[in-house]
C-alpha cells in the first residue's frame, strides 16, 4: 500500500530576490534629499545582490559554522590562527568590494559618503550582522590613526583598498588590510580608565604587556586598543606582526561563546610585550579613541534599524501569504495594527539613522552639525538599540512557530537584536553620554533644539514634547538618575521631528498619535484603530521579482 505525501499549503513563498532598499520606504528619498541622489541605483543594485538566495545562504552557513581557534599547531607550536568558514570569507570579499568598510575615506571624496556607506550597510547588515563587526571597525579607525600622520601614510591605502585579503601575512605583502579594536578588560568593562594593561617605551616604539577581555576579529590585521603608557592612557596601534615580519605577541587565549553575532569571532587575548605604536598624547588614549567609538556608534544605529527593517519586511511577507479564518492574515485587523505599530517604528528608527549619517558627513565644515552630532550619536544609539530587540520579538511572533524555527532568519535576528545596545557602551553609559555631551557643549543642546524645531508645525504635540523635553535636559533635577528618561523623551521628540518633515503623512501622524500623545497603548499592536493602517504597511510590502 502506498501512502502519498502530504500536500504543503498556506505556506509563503521564500522572500528573496526582492528590492531590498525600495522595501525600506524611506531610505531612498534620503539619498536624493540628502546629496546622495548619485547612489541610488548603486544602493538598490547592491540590495538586489544581497537579498538573493545565494547571499541570505551565505549568511545562514556562516553563522551555523562559526569560526573555531587553533592555538597551536600539530607540533605545540602557538598559532594562535582562527578559522572561518568560506561563507564568511564570501560575505566580507562582498562588502570590501563594495567599500562598506571605506567609502567615506577614499581618496575619490564621494559626496555624502557616510550616508551612502549608511546605507550600504543597512542593506548588507539584514541578510547578516556579524561580518559587518570588522567591517565597521575598518571604517571607524581612520579619524583616529589620523592624529598619528606617520602611520596614517603607512596604514591608510590598504585600509582603504577595496580588495579583501584573508591572508595572515605582514601588512606589507597584503592588498587590503582590516582593522579592529581592544578597549575592555576583565575588571573595567566600560570603565576604560581601570586598564590594567602596560605599555613600556621601547627603541621609538613601545611594548604592550596585558589583556582584553573582548576582542572582536581577531585575525585583523592591526588593532586599536588602550594602554597604560608612563604618561597615562594611551591609544596604541598593535599590529599583527612586527616591523621585522615575525609574528606579533598576541596570544588568543579562547573564543567566545555568544548569545549571537556567531560568525564573528570574539575573544579574550593576552600580550606579552607585544610591539606597537603610540597614536596621539600619551595620557590622551580616551580623546584619541572618541572618533573611533563615535563611527561603531553610527553602525549601532545602523545594525538595529537593519535588524529591524528584516525582521518587519518577514512578518509583513508572511502575513501576506498566510491565510486564516478564510482571509491573508494581513487583513485581519488585530494583526494589521501589529504591522503598522512596527513599521511605524522601523520607519522612525531609519530616519534618524539617515540623519545622524547626514550629520558625519556635513560636520566637518558646519558647526550646527558638529554640536548637533556630538549629542545626538548617544541619543540614536541609546533609543534604537533600545527599540530593536522588541520590534525583532513581536516580528517574530507574527509567524507563529514558524518565526522560531531555524530554518528561518528570525531566531538569528532575534539573538543579534541585544547586541547593539551593548556594544560601545551599554544604556546606562550613553544615556550619561548625553548628558556629558550637554554640559560639556551646551551649544550642542541648542543645536538639537534647532533641529527638532524644524518639524514644528505639524502637530503641536510635536512642538510642546520637544519643548517639554529640552527644558527638562537644562534642567535635571537628579541628572544620573534621570538619564534614561531625558535621552528617551529627545529622541522620541527628535523621530516625531523628522517624521514630520519627511516621513509619509500616515506615519508620521501614527507615531504622534501613539507615541507623543497617548492615544496607543504600552505594546505593539495599539494603534488607534482609526489609524490609516493598510496605508501605512502597503509600501513596505516586499514585491517578489514579476510583481
Amino acid at each position: 500500500m502506498t501512502i502519498a505525501t502530504h500536500e504543503v499549503l498556506n505556506q509563503p513563498p521564500p522572500l528573496d530576490q526582492y528590492d531590498l532598499a525600495a522595501a525600506e520606504p524611506t531610505l531612498i528619498d534620503a539619498l536624493e534629499r540628502d546629496d546622495a541622489g548619485w547612489a541610488v541605483d548603486l544602493v538598490a543594485e547592491f540590495g538586489r545582490r544581497v537579498a538573493s538566495p545565494e547571499v541570505y545562504q551565505w549568511g545562514f552557513l556562516a553563522n551555523r559554522h562559526p569560526p573555531e581557534l587553533q592555538s597551536h599547531d600539530r607540533y605545540g607550536n602557538r598559532v594562535d590562527h582562527v578559522e572561518f568558514h568560506p561563507a564568511w570569507h564570501q560575505l566580507l570579499d562582498l562588502s570590501v568590494g563594495h567599500g562598506l568598510h571605506s567609502l567615506p575615506w577614499e581618496p575619490s571624496q564621494p559626496k555624502a559618503g557616510h550616508l551612502v556607506r549608511t546605507s550600504l550597510t543597512f542593506l548588507a547588515s539584514q541578510i547578516e550582522a556579524g561580518h559587518f563587526c570588522p567591517i565597521s571597525m575598518t571604517y571607524a579607525v581612520l579619524p583616529a590613526l589620523r592624529q598619528q600622520p606617520d602611520l596614517a601614510a603607512m596604514w591608510e591605502p590598504k585600509v582603504v583598498s577595496r580588495t579583501y585579503d584573508p591572508s595572515f601575512r605582514p601588512a606589507s605583502e597584503k592588498t587590503g588590510l582590516l582593522m579592529g579594536m581592544g578597549m575592555t578588560e576583565k575588571q573595567g568593562g566600560s570603565d576604560v580608565r581601570a586598564g590594567t594593561t602596560q605599555a613600556v617605551p621601547a627603541d621609538g616604539a613601545y611594548l604592550i604587556t596585558g589583556h582584553k577581555w573582548f576582542m572582536s576579529a581577531p585575525m585583523s590585521d592591526a588593532f586599536l586598543i588602550l594602554a597604560q603608557a608612563p604618561g597615562g592612557l594611551t591609544c596604541f596601534l598593535l599590529p599583527r606582526f612586527r616591523p621585522d615580519g615575525t609574528v606579533n605577541e598576541i596570544r588568543i587565549l579562547r573564543l567566545k561563546d555568544k548569545l549571537g553575532n556567531r560568525s564573528n569571532a570574539s575573544a579574550e587575548v593576552e600580550f606579552e610585550r607585544a610591539f606597537a605604536s603610540k597614536i596621539g598624547e600619551e595620557g590622551r588614549g580616551v580623546a584619541t579613541i572618541i572618533e573611533m567609538v563615535n563611527g561603531t556608534r553610527l553602525d549601532c544605529v545602523t545594525g538595529s534599524a537593519a535588524l529591524m527593517r528584516q525582521a518587519v519586511s518577514q512578518a509583513i511577507h508572511h502575513c501576506r501569504f498566510r491565510r486564516v479564518f478564510g482571509s491573508a492574515l494581513i487583513d485581519q485587523p488585530a494583526m494589521l495594527n501589529v504591522l503598522a505599530d512596527l513599521e511605524v517604528e522601523t520607519e522612525a528608527a531609519t530616519l534618524l539613522m539617515t540623519r545622524l549619517a547626514t550629520s558625519f558627513d556635513r560636520s566637518s565644515d558646519d558647526q550646527h552639525e558638529r554640536d548637533l552630532r556630538r549629542i545626538a550619536t548617544p541619543l540614536a544609539k541609546f533609543w534604537v538599540t533600545k527599540r530593536c530587540a522588541e520590534v525583532v520579538h513581536e516580528a517574530l511572533e507574527c509567524l507563529g512557530g514558524n518565526g522560531f524555527v531555524e530554518e528561518t532568519i528570525l531566531p538569528r535576528l532575534f539573538r543579534e537584536s541585544p547586541l547593539n545596545a551593548i556594544w560601545e557602551g551599554s544604556g546606562n553609559v550613553i544615556a550619561l553620554d548625553v548628558l556629558r555631551a550637554a554640559q560639556a557643549n551646551p551649544d550642542s543642546i541648542e543645536a538639537l533644539a534647532d533641529e527638532i524645531s524644524l518639524g514644528t508645525g505639524f502637530d503641536p504635540r510635536i512642538d510642546e514634547t520637544a519643548l517639554a523635553a529640552i527644558e527638562l535636559l537644562r534642567n535635571l533635577s537628579s541628572p544620573q538618575a534621570q538619564a534614561r528618561l531625558v535621552t528617551e523623551r529627545l529622541a522620541v521628540a527628535w523621530q516625531a521631528s523628522l517624521l514630520a518633515r519627511f516621513g509619509r503623512p500616515e506615519v508620521a501622524v501614527a507615531f504622534v498619535r501613539s507615541r507623543v500623545s497617548s492615544e496607543g497603548g504600552r505594546t505593539y499592536g495599539t494603534l488607534p484603530a482609526d489609524a490609516a493602517l493598510r496605508g501605512i504597511v502597503e509600501p513596505a510590502i516586499p514585491h517578489l521579482p514579476g510583481e
